[in-house]
């Protein structure tokens, strides 16, 4: 058997949501580097359309930008007819649009606990249920969410929203990947632990508010960007053929404890 053949996604058309920047442009940077057509997809679709570009120049594959809030459903509808009408077909799904508020659960309103469950867990539902109608079409597909390891555990700031919502997509995963299981889309998920990217880098650094985490993370160290590339490219791909209803964690080892 050609290993190496499992991975190919050459021929595939692949949606990422929050793509624009950080750990969902790396993820789409690793789809296209291994074939994939992709779709950049953020609510600041002025930098989507920079990614796109950057993307489609480097990997030499198609792209394409898009606008959209995935908590509205009327625009993620807008945005399949658009990937249908362009590619024809949408064979992948990155779930990866989310948000994190910091907030003392006695200090949160109702309208900033519903603006994260909004995104990370409505957004989630309806960004799946879409791409897997047009799956279903098309002979199956792959899906992959965007959990976190704070799905698992309470951190030691305060986000019990963000956990709550994180937890959510980890069930989420488990229960669509039994529905679709029949029509072969496989859905899993990833669960990333603390990670490094621009936005993020200077809170860990030294004196940054969340530098004491690393005394958690028994590899001493966040994780890189790219180092969630090797895992969406894994169940994107039919190398992961067999797996559905699973979530990853990619956490240097955060809840080993």
């Amino acid at each position: 058997m050609d290993f190496k053949k499992r991975f190919d996604l050459t021929g595939k058309v692949s949606l990422v949501t929050g793509a624009a920047t950080g750990l969902g442009k790396s993820m789409a940077e690793a789809l296209a580097s291994f074939g994939s057509s992709v779709v950049i997809a953020d609510m600041n679709v002025e930098q989507a359309q920079r990614t796109a570009e950057e993307i489609a120049r480097e990997h030499n594959v198609q792209t394409h930008a898009i606008g959209v809030n995935v908590a509205d459903e009327s625009q993620v509808q807008s945005m399949y007819d658009t990937i249908i009408d362009k590619f024809g077909k949408l064979n992948v799904l990155v779930n990866n649009a989310g948000i994190c508020q910091k907030i003392k659960a006695i200090d949160q309103s109702l309208a900033d606990w519903q603006r994260t469950m909004d995104v990370n867990v409505n957004g989630v539902f309806l960004c799946a249920k879409y791409a897997a109608l047009h799956m279903m079409k098309n002979g199956g597909g792959s899906i992959v969410n965007i959990a976190s390891m704070s799905g698992f555990i309470a951190n030691t700031e305060a986000q019990c929203a963000y956990n709550a919502s994180k937890a959510a997509v980890v069930m989420i995963t488990k229960c669509l990947a039994s529905e679709w299981v029949e029509y072969n889309i496989r859905v899993n998920a990833i669960a990333p632990g603390y990670m490094k990217t621009a936005m993020t880098k200077p809170i860990f650094e030294e004196g940054g508010e969340l530098a004491h985490v690393l005394n958690y993370v028994p590899m001493k160290r966040l994780g890189n960007p790219e180092e969630l590339g090797g895992v969406v490219v894994l169940l994107a791909s039919d190398a992961s053929s067999f797996t559905t209803g699973a979530t990853y964690l990619v956490d240097g080892g955060y809840t080993i404890h």
